[in-house]
């Protein structure tokens, strides 16, 4: 399938006048797009799920979700891994991005043409079957992505594709294909828009439903997160007073005794044990708060 002849790629006549608009107009007329970029998401629902609870298969036993694009598609893979340190307390949550992380900043459209160098950039981290990789690709066909997909496929690890085109080579590249349609954009071709969005809920979807079901959370508490700066300990804090109903003095002590961490603490005042037991009890339950309290059920 030529360029041309993509979803994303196709011109709206109704928008010929786009430029004689006026803002107000404009503005509406985006804010609309990107509601129908969540409805297209909705629709891949089922497909998002599955690609889902195969990438916590994986990382449930030990491996790594690694993303890997060009462009937006790259730039918003790279967003979510930066974003779980902080969050989930975990580095195993890797972006490769076409150009490296200078292309971040600096626009470097050629290098996504190279298939050979994502197939690489794969071999560079030592891919294996233990891992699961997700190549990002809005048109559905560009060659980095491609060739970082079929490489990690060759090596084992599990495959997801993610692009907004039916049928899309992607999709027949890999083992769960997530196609999100969100027909043609505003200007023409430009999908860091409803594609954008799109490809960003989708990512939001793929690393904070793995990392609930890995426990990083407890209800929806971020009790996992890696309290590296005082926005952060402060939120440990009201974690912390929010899952267990103590005071904040009592919590002050208490994290301390635990290192920091909001998973001891929160055990530590719930289940009545010191922060040694507490470590030991969430470690005999995969790190689970709900499984260490004995409270799985109650939900």
């Amino acid at each position: 399938m030529e360029l041309s002849d993509l979803i994303t790629e196709q011109l709206r006549p109704e928008l010929a006048d786009l430029d004689l608009r006026s803002t107000a107009e404009l503005v509406r007329l985006m804010a609309d797009d990107q509601k129908e970029a969540l409805e297209a998401v909705a629709l891949a629902a089922n497909s998002i799920a599955a690609a889902i609870d195969a990438v916590h298969a994986r990382l449930e036993g030990g491996g790594r979700l690694i993303y890997a694009g060009a462009g937006t598609a790259g730039r918003l893979g790279l967003l979510d891994a930066a974003e779980c340190p902080p969050t989930f307390n975990t580095d195993r949550v890797i972006a490769l991005l076409a150009g490296g992380p200078a292309a971040f900043v600096v626009s470097r459209e050629a290098v996504e043409d190279d298939a050979a160098a994502g197939a690489s950039d794969i071999e560079r981290l030592e891919i294996s079957a233990a891992d699961v990789v997700v190549g990002l690709s809005a048109s559905g066909r560009t060659p980095y992505t491609i060739g970082a997909v079929a490489r990690a496929k060759e090596l084992g690890a599990v495959t997801l594709g993610v692009s907004c085109n039916p049928g899309a080579l992607l999709s027949r590249q890999v083992d769960y294909a997530i196609e999100v349609l969100v027909g043609p954009e505003v200007i023409a071709g430009s999908t860091r828009l409803k594609a954008g969005t799109a490809q960003k809920t989708v990512l939001n979807m793929i690393s904070t439903i793995t990392m609930i079901r890995l426990g990083k959370t407890f209800g929806n508490l971020m009790v996992d997160l890696r309290a590296s700066n005082e926005k952060l300990r402060d939120r440990a804090r009201r974690i912390v007073v929010q899952a267990t109903g103590v005071d904040r003095k009592r919590v002050d002590k208490v994290l301390v005794e635990a290192k920091g961490e909001v998973k001891v603490a929160i055990v530590m005042v719930l289940a009545g044990l010191d922060a040694a037991k507490a470590r030991q009890q969430l470690a005999a339950h995969g790190g689970m708060v709900r499984k260490a309290l004995g409270v799985e059920d109650d939900v």
